[in-house]
C-alpha cells in the first residue's frame, strides 16, 4: 500500500525498531527505515493502533472542537508546524472542509478527499503516554495529527483521553 517492501517485511522493521525504542516518534522512525509515515503507522501493533477508513475525516473532526485544547501538526518539506488551541470547527464549500476558527485558533482549507486512512495511535512519545488522530493519503503521507492537550504538569487531560478511546471506538466498528 505505501512501500514496496511486504507488509510483513515492514511490520518487522517497526516491530524492531520499537523494541530498540518504542518512544521514537514515527515521523524519525520513517526517516530511519525510508519508509513513509503511512507505512509506519499502519504497521504498528494492534494495542498502539486502530484504523479508520478515510471516510469518516469530516465526522471524527467535527467532535474534535468541544475537547478543548489540542495539538494539531502539520510537517511541510522539512519543518513542522503546531497549534495549539480548541481545534475549530469547520463547513464543506468549494471542495473543501473549512476550518472556521477564531482568533488565535487554525484556520484552513482541508483536502478530505485525500484523506484514504486514519490512524488512531496510541504510543509513548519521548518516554511519555501520548496519543493522536493522523489522517494519511493513499501514498502514505501524513496530512496531518491532532494530539491531545496536557495540562500544566504536562500530564494528558483525562476528558480528552476518554473522548478519544470513545470516538476510536465509535469509528473503529
Amino acid at each position: 500500500m505505501y512501500s514496496t517492501c511486504s507488509e510483513e517485511a515492514v511490520k518487522t522493521q517497526v516491530s524492531v525498531a520499537l523494541e530498540h525504542d518504542d518512544s521514537v516518534p514515527i515521523s524519525e522512525m520513517s526517516k530511519q527505515l525510508g519508509l513513509s509515515e503511512g507505512a509506519i503507522t499502519f504497521a504498528l501493533p494492534e494495542v498502539m493502533l486502530t484504523q479508520v477508513e478515510g471516510k469518516h475525516a469530516q465526522a471524527i473532526l467535527e467532535r474534535l472542537p468541544e475537547w478543548g485544547d489540542v495539538t494539531t501538526i502539520i510537517h511541510s518539506c522539512g519543518s513542522i508546524f503546531e497549534f495549539k488551541a480548541p481545534f475549530p470547527s469547520g463547513k464543506t464549500a468549494h471542495g473543501y472542509y473549512n476550518l472556521m476558527g477564531k482568533e488565535g485558533q487554525l484556520h484552513g482549507h482541508l483536502a478530505l478527499d485525500l484523506v484514504m486512512h486514519i490512524g488512531f495511535v496510541s504510543k509513548p512519545f519521548r518516554g511519555k503516554e501520548s496519543h493522536y488522530i493522523g489522517f494519511f493519503t493513499q501514498q502514505g503521507d501524513c496530512m496531518f495529527k491532532i494530539y491531545l492537550g496536557r495540562d500544566k504538569q504536562r500530564q494528558l487531560i483525562s476528558t480528552q483521553v476518554a473522548a478519544f478511546k470513545a470516538l476510536k471506538e465509535e469509528f473503529s466498528k
